[in-house]
């Protein structure tokens, strides 16, 4: 049965810094271009296709959002696909802003 692992802000940032972490950021172009998480690859959930992520070359792939609700469905696909990818970020990209972590901004 599939499952989805929740990380802290803390976790991901920390995760990220140790070279441990590749960030997948499912959120649309529109919201990505507006506000981003820094050094996330995008993979917008309404074209999800696990087969579209990176080798993530040994590291913990983590899928991230705004809110969390669309990285658990990107977790959820992956593995139905048959990848191990059981991480998100929890409370998304609003967390990870209330954590005092970075984002940049596009436009």
């Amino acid at each position: 049965m599939a499952k989805v692992h929740d990380l802290t802000p803390q976790q991901v940032a920390q995760g990220l810094a140790e070279g441990r972490m590749v960030l997948i950021d499912v959120r649309e172009p529109d919201e990505i271009a507006a506000e981003a998480y820094p050094d996330a690859i995008a993979l917008p959930l309404s074209r999800f296709d696990a087969r579209q992520i990176p080798d993530p070359q040994g590291k913990q792939v983590v899928f991230a959002c705004r809110f969390g609700r669309r990285s658990v469905t990107a977790s959820l696909a992956a593995q139905a696909a048959g990848l191990n990818y059981d991480s998100h970020l929890a409370g998304g990209i609003i967390a990870w802003k209330a954590a005092g972590q970075p984002t940049k901004t596009g436009r």
